[in-house]
């Protein structure tokens, strides 16, 4: 899926403008709209860019080697439990993901912010890369464990749900002709189903699954052996740095695209 398919000739001008009437707000707000100008952030994401990348190979590729290879097997579960590494830190980064499309829709909605806008529509395709990481990984986790491919149980279902959110919002904002409209629309859908967030958190403890209990609380000690933890979050912290990676590589691609269609058409309208 293209990071700049819903973006159109033109639409450049109307968010510099946006952005630029923008830093006329009230004080509390005006260092962030502009450290959110879109030319400040092609400056700070060029130079942070390659760092995301780099942590997150790293983190990545060491917590998914040490725990594929050298954390000890689970005692009733054996070495399927090794898909836990990838499972869990895909889970995770599709809930944060949606979260963080949650928060910009209510920038966007509320700050008319069209960075906002630009970063929720490239958000949407990465948490739903992830979101069929974690349900295709459920699905080879569960078959030796349940004897099943697939169970509809609720934190199954709630994650499939999340799963149809983001595809939603992937083809809502970019079902109008008027992006204006698109972005509005989305944001509306990104925080009805925002609701679907603590469903799949509290699924486990509200109704009778198959899925047990979170073994890592902030309340409470973990249920984990400390060999697994370790590259578990290690997997974690990549997946997260690997997802903003990805955002701010596409938002940045989304950006560099709308001022190439400005230049474009300004070049155009000279020539006639």
């Amino acid at each position: 899926m293209s990071a700049t398919g819903c973006f159109k000739p033109g639409d450049s001008a109307s968010m510099v403008a946006s952005v630029n009437a923008s830093t006329t707000l009230a004080p509390p707000w005006r260092t962030l709209h502009r450290f959110a100008n879109p030319g400040q952030f092609l400056r700070l994401t060029g130079w942070l860019l390659p760092w995301l990348t780099a942590v997150a190979l790293i983190c990545t590729g060491t917590g998914l080697l040490w725990g594929l290879f050298w954390a000890p097997a689970d005692h009733e579960q054996l070495d399927a439990v090794r898909i836990m590494y990838v499972h869990v830190p895909a889970a995770w980064t599709a809930l944060t993901g949606y979260l963080l499309l949650a928060v910009c829709s209510v920038v966007s909605l509320v700050w008319r912010h069209p960075l906002a806008d630009v970063a929720a529509v490239e958000i949407g395709p990465v948490g739903a890369a992830f979101t069929v990481l974690c349900l295709g990984s459920g699905s080879l986790w569960g078959r030796p464990m349940w004897g099943t491919w697939w169970a509809w149980d609720a934190r199954m279902t709630s994650m499939l749900v999340l799963f149809f959110l983001y595809l939603g919002h992937v083809a809502l904002v970019r079902a109008f002709d008027d992006l204006e409209r698109g972005y509005r629309a989305g944001a509306i859908l990104a925080l009805v189903g925002a609701v679907d967030l603590p469903i799949i958190k509290f699924s486990v403890d509200w109704w009778n699954t198959l899925h047990q209990p979170a073994s890592i609380t902030f309340t409470g000690a973990s249920s984990l052996y400390v060999s697994m933890l370790w590259p578990l979050l290690l997997a974690a912290i990549g997946f997260y740095f690997g997802f903003a990676a990805l955002v701010l590589a596409r938002t940045r691609a989304a950006l560099i695209e709308r001022r190439i269609r400005t230049l474009l058409l300004a070049r155009a309208q000279e020539a006639a």
